[in-house]
């Protein structure tokens, strides 16, 4: 296993169309918005779907969703103890150690492993960081009321309707955009083939990830520029490198990717691999 010794600088172009990408629990659960009325889809959300597709590939994942658990442990705290070395360990390396060997996203995001009653807390930071999603322009989100009409538990009678809410973007180009370190890599012995399931989940991002706010095909991922710098360091800092692409509408109200023009800037001696239409 090689590790990875290359900086990496990776952005992400997707659309979402009459679906909610990403709902805010303290506002009913309706599309996250900047308050310039701009979408935004947290760095939280695009690591779980990130974690789901290396889960789909067959890594084990350490932060499973409770509707993906394929191990039956019933908490973190259950996952971490099933190794042995790492439930007797004293020494923090040793957990940081064994617990980057074992889960792939601990290797790539870093976690803490700090567990109530536990006198030994672990922190382990990771080489990929991701910013979290904006849309390109101000999006405009759809509200219906919705019912259901039939009874939750035995009743001689008809229950009353029950009446909910359901939020939706009509249409949002998104952009985000992240990096591999690959110092931090060394530490938690992130791979060069780690690198290439992280871009193959960046590619193939919400496969296998529909439900009710987001029907199958509503969210759609359309390019991925992945930078692959000469050495650690990289040649360009990646604010510049992440600057040379620009994803602008092309009318106020855009209704669909025609409507955005994306645009590359080449930065001398630095090649970027371009996936997607």
């Amino acid at each position: 296993m090689t590790i990875l010794n290359r900086k990496i600088d990776f952005a992400v172009v997707f659309s979402v169309r009459n679906a909610n990408p990403n709902g805010d629990p303290l506002n009913g659960n309706r599309p996250r918005l900047t308050y310039d009325g701009f979408g935004e889809v947290s760095d939280v959300c695009l690591k779980r779907k990130i974690r789901n597709r290396l889960q789909d590939f067959g890594c084990p994942i350490f932060v499973q969703s409770d509707d993906r658990k394929v191990d039956g442990f019933k908490s973190l705290r259950d996952r971490a103890d099933s190794i042995p070395e790492i439930k007797t360990a004293k020494d923090p390396d040793v957990i940081h150690d064994v617990a980057c060997k074992t889960w792939i996203d601990v290797r790539s995001f870093g976690q803490v492993f700090a567990f109530k009653g536990d006198t030994l807390s672990v922190g382990i930071r990771g080489p990929v960081s991701i910013h979290p999603a904006f849309s390109v322009h101000p999006i405009d989100v759809t509200s219906i009321q919705i019912t259901k009409s039939v009874s939750s538990v035995p009743s001689n009678t008809r229950a009353s309707d029950t009446m909910g809410m359901k939020h939706r973007v009509d249409f949002g180009a998104y952009v985000f955009y992240g990096s591999i370190n690959p110092q931090l890599a060394e530490k938690t012995g992130f791979s060069v083939d780690d690198a290439d399931k992280i871009r193959k989940a960046l590619i193939e991002l919400f496969e296998n990830d529909a439900s009710s706010a987001r029907p199958e095909g509503s969210m759609e991922v359309h390019r991925v520029y992945w930078w692959e710098h000469q050495n650690k360091l990289g040649q360009y800092p990646s604010a510049k490198v992440h600057r040379s692409l620009t994803v602008t509408p092309k009318v106020d109200r855009p209704k669909s990717m025609d409507d955005i023009e994306i645009n590359l800037t080449r930065l001398d001696g630095l090649d970027v691999e371009v996936y997607g239409d």
